[in-house]
C-alpha cells in the first residue's frame, strides 16, 4: 500500500467543519469537502496492529462498528441517506489505518438493517476506491444468535439457525464470506458440541474463516476449545466482551488465562465508552437528555444513565472529564478509549459513531494512549476505583502488579515488532535494536 500523504486528524475536523450542521448530517444532500477528502486527498494514516489471538491476522487497534446507530438512529436509516452517511464514516475510519468492520445480524432497529447498510455501502466503496477498499486487506465479522423476527427456530445457536443465519446475512452484507463469524451468546438450550460443529463446517466451507464467542463465560470458552480439540474440529480464536473504564472484572480477571497458550484467546472489546456515559454528554444533576443520544430513544440506554447518576458513576466521568482536559488536554471520551487501548490483552477496541466529527475524535484517542504513562494509568484508578481483584488460580497467590508487568513483558517485544513489521509503527529507541534482530 502506498502512503501518499500524511495528514492530522485536526485538519480533517477543519476539513469537515462545514458538514457537521445537523441540517447537512440529516439531510440527503452531498458534501463538497467530504468529497474532496474521498476522492483527491488520498490519505491513509498508519495504525498499529496486534494479533487477533491465534487466527494469524494483524487487526488495527481501533476498529469501527454498527452497533445502534446505523439502521437504528432515526436520521440513519435507509430512507434518510444511511448508505452515504456509513460511506464517509467508513472510508474516514479505512484512511485512518482501520481494518476491522463489526456487524451483527440483530443491528439496526426495528427492520434489522445495519447489514443491508454496512453491505452497500462497502460495495460502492470497493468499486469506487479500490485503493483502499480491497477485500483481502480488510476484515468483516458478523455476529449470529438473536435472528430477525424472533421466532423459535430463528433465535439461538441451533446448527440450523446458525448456517440458516450466516446466509442471510451474507446476502444482506453482499460477501462470499466474512472473515469472522461470532457466536453472540450463549445458547443454554443447544450442546456445546453441536455449536462447535455446525461452526467448523461454516469455517470448512469457505463463508467464515474463523469464529469465536461474545460474552460467553471463560469456562464455556474452554469447553468449546476442548470439544474442538478432541474430536479434530475448529476451536473458538477470540472473544467479543464489554470492556470500559466501568466493567472491568471479565476481560481482567476472568479471561485473564485465556489469553495464554493453549488458549491465545483474542478479544475484539466493544462499548469502551459505556454505552455513552463516558462521553460526558450526561449530566449528573439532569433527567433529560441530549437530543438524539442513545440514551433519549433507547430505554435500556436510559435506564443505565439514571442508575448512573444514583450511584455516582456521572460524578466520576466529570472528575475524569477535568482530568482529562488538564492533564491530558483530551476529551474523557478520548481517555476512555485510550485506556482500552493500553491494555494489552485487547486486540481491538471497536468504536460506534453517528458522525465523521465523532469517529475523527474518537480515532485521536491513539495519540492520547501513545502519551499516556502508569502515573496516569493511577490517577485514573484514584478516580474511578473500579480495579477488580488480580486473577487467583487454585493453591496460588494471586497475580500483583509487579506480576503483570512481567508476565506483559514476555510479550513485549514480538508485539512492538509486529506493529513495526505491519506499519511501520515508530519504535521506542530502547527497542529498536532488540527487535530488528527478531
Amino acid at each position: 500500500m502506498v502512503f501518499v500523504k500524511r495528514v492530522s486528524i485536526s485538519s480533517l475536523i477543519a476539513l469537515f467543519a462545514s458538514c457537521l450542521s445537523e441540517e447537512t448530517l440529516n439531510s440527503n444532500s452531498s458534501c463538497p469537502d467530504i468529497e474532496k477528502m474521498m476522492k483527491e486527498e488520498r490519505i491513509i494514516k498508519k495504525m498499529p496492529m496486534r494479533l487477533l489471538g491465534s487466527t494469524g491476522l494483524q487487526v488495527s487497534i481501533l476498529s469501527y462498528g454498527f452497533w445502534s446507530t446505523f439502521g437504528y438512529k432515526k436520521d440513519l436509516t435507509f430512507e434518510e441517506g444511511g448508505v452515504q452517511k456509513a460511506k464517509v464514516i467508513l472510508h474516514a475510519c479505512r484512511i485512518n489505518g482501520v481494518n476491522f468492520f463489526d456487524n451483527a445480524e440483530v443491528y439496526g432497529g426495528e427492520d434489522d438493517s445495519a447489514e443491508e447498510i454496512m453491505g452497500e455501502a462497502m460495495k460502492e466503496l470497493f468499486e469506487e476506491y479500490p485503493e483502499y477498499w480491497k477485500r483481502s486487506q480488510i476484515i468483516v465479522s458478523t455476529k449470529i444468535f438473536w435472528g430477525r423476527d424472533g421466532h423459535e427456530n430463528e433465535i439461538g445457536l441451533s446448527r440450523k439457525h446458525i448456517i440458516e443465519g450466516l446466509n442471510e446475512s451474507l446476502e444482506r452484507l453482499q460477501l462470499d464470506y466474512v472473515d469472522l463469524v461470532f457466536c453472540h451468546r450463549p445458547d443454554p438450550l443447544t450442546p456445546t458440541e453441536t455449536v462447535v460443529r455446525a461452526m467448523t463446517d461454516i469455517i470448512r466451507t469457505g463463508k467464515a474463516f474463523y469464529w469465536g464467542t461474545s460474552e460467553w463465560s471463560a469456562q464455556q470458552f474452554t469447553e468449546a476449545y476442548w470439544i474442538a480439540k478432541m474430536y479434530g474440529l475448529e476451536p473458538p480464536c477470540y472473544e467479543q466482551p464489554e470492556y470500559n473504564l466501568f466493567h472491568r472484572q471479565r476481560v481482567e480477571q476472568e479471561y485473564f488465562p485465556l489469553y495464554r497458550p493453549p488458549y491465545t484467546m483474542g478479544t475484539t472489546i466493544y462499548s469502551p465508552l459505556d454505552n455513552g456515559i463516558l462521553t460526558g454528554k450526561y449530566n449528573v444533576n439532569s433527567n433529560t437528555y441530549p437530543t438524539n443520544s442513545r440514551a433519549a430513544y433507547d430505554s435500556y440506554i436510559g435506564e443505565k444513565v439514571w442508575l448512573a447518576q444514583l450511584d455516582g458513576t456521572l460524578e466520576k466521568v466529570t472528575n475524569l472529564q477535568d482530568y482529562a482536559k488538564t492533564e491530558l488536554n483530551c476529551t474523557v471520551a478520548q481517555l476512555s478509549i485510550a485506556w482500552c487501548c493500553r491494555n494489552m490483552d485487547v486486540s481491538t477496541v471497536i468504536l460506534g459513531a453517528s458522525n465523521i466529527k465523532q469517529i475523527l475524535e474518537n480515532l485521536e484517542a491513539l495519540n492520547v494512549a501513545l502519551r499516556m504513562t502508569k502515573e496516569n494509568d493511577a490517577a485514573i484508578e484514584d478516580i474511578i476505583n473500579t480495579k477488580p481483584f488480580p486473577y487467583q488460580g487454585f493453591g496460588s497467590e494471586s497475580i500483583d502488579d509487579r506480576d503483570w508487568e512481567r508476565i506483559e513483558g514476555l510479550s513485549q517485544r514480538s508485539r512492538m515488532r509486529i506493529e513495526n513489521y505491519a506499519t511501520g509503527f515508530p519504535l521506542p529507541n530502547e527497542e529498536r535494536s532488540i527487535s530488528n534482530k527478531q
